[in-house]
């Protein structure tokens, strides 16, 4: 399952978005540092309109979205990598995510402090990146001085120890792993360190609803610091979401439309994060359940299967395939047959978003 923290400094929303996200979540949002002491898991289904109109076309008996997991992580404070704060209960709680979410407070208020007196998410980042990096460097030293001896005799731990070196330079500036020219053998000789920094991350700017629909100054200094990171920026208002939870399914349209968008945090936060990780969906579907599953783009047929289980992927004949929009225009998958767009695909087959498919596969 897709995992992504949430983090930012004290006060920023945190706690609020990730209650609005996770409606049955326990985290406690309240007006002061560290409201957030253990870290709190919510699982949430992924929005998929195209999900109902397979199960109508299919008539199947059960729905299922695939899933992600938000982690609402206690706040971050200056001095974390040396143990400030929650220190390093904070940073080992991220370690284990597919992607951070730096919730970053772009409004005014003033019955809701600021750990730093003042907004500027400018330096708000800094500060939660900077700690980030000084934990990593913390870690790549170490590392170093257990390859080095390893190194004298070991090409593969000579290699390693290349890689960390220049890492090591690169965290000493304050930069991020994420910002190093690592080729795709270099990343996997340091993947097992799971460094914070190497992580992709995207910045939820955290607004007023009069600022909703298109942001403000702050959102656009954030914007540019993402442009150099090559990471990703969703405007999302934690008061809103909260608001939205309130509401009856049919209003909460109308209530968005009236702020100017056409969509909540959440699916703005789930788009932007499979566009980062560079995620497909693909879905089955049946008279028993019409199912969404989550794959790595240029995933092929074989690997995809191996997605729902490992023998699908072990004795993969072929993939029964056919586009979810060109199932949706025939309206079933007889008539799809029969208009001869339903194909059969083999072991090279590189499967697209929004297919819908049928495995073959020996037991």
């Amino acid at each position: 399952m897709l995992r992504a923290g949430i983090v930012g400094l004290p006060n920023v929303g945190k706690s609020t978005l990730f209650n609005a996200l996770v409606a049955n979540a326990k985290a406690e949002a309240a007006n002061f540092p560290f409201c957030t002491i253990e870290p709190n898991v919510g699982v949430v289904s992924v929005p998929d309109e195209r999900l109902n109109v397979l199960t109508k076309i299919s008539n199947s008996a059960q729905t299922i979205p695939t899933r992600i997991e938000f982690v609402d992580i206690a706040g971050l404070v200056k001095g974390a990598s040396k143990g400030e704060g929650l220190g390093n209960q904070f940073l080992s709680n991220i370690r284990e995510v597919d992607a951070i979410v730096q919730v970053v407070r772009c409004f005014d208020s003033e019955d809701i402090i600021h750990v730093s007196g003042s907004v500027d998410p400018v330096r708000d980042i800094e500060v939660i990146n900077l700690e980030l990096a000084l934990s990593d460097l913390a870690q790549v030293e170490r590392r170093i001085e257990r390859t080095k001896k390893q190194a004298r005799t070991s090409k593969d731990a000579q290699a390693e120890l290349e890689v960390l070196t220049k890492l090591e330079g690169i965290l000493n500036e304050g930069k991020s792993v994420r910002m190093a020219d690592l080729n795709e053998e270099e990343f996997l000789l340091i993947k097992p360190l799971n460094l914070l920094t190497s992580k992709p991350i995207i910045y939820a700017t955290n607004v007023s609803e009069d600022d909703l629909a298109s942001g403000n100054d702050w959102v656009e200094k954030v914007r540019n610091i993402a442009a150099v990171e090559n990471a990703q920026v969703v405007i999302i208002s934690a008061q809103v979401e909260s608001e939205l939870i309130e509401l009856p399914e049919e209003e909460r349209a109308d209530y968005l439309e009236s702020l100017g968008v056409e969509e909540g945090g959440l699916k703005s936060l789930i788009k932007a994060t499979y566009e980062l990780l560079g995620l497909r969906t693909y879905f089955t579907t049946g008279e028993k359940e019409t199912k969404a599953w989550t794959i790595k783009a240029g995933m092929l047929a074989p690997q995809a299967a191996g997605v729902i289980h490992t023998d699908f992927e072990r004795g993969f004949i072929r993939a029964e395939t056919i586009a979810y929009n060109d199932l949706v225009a025939t309206g079933s998958m007889t008539a799809a047959k029969e208009k001869g767009l339903m194909r059969s695909e083999g072991k090279d087959y590189v499967v697209k978003e929004g297919d819908v498919l049928l495995f073959r596969f020996n037991v």
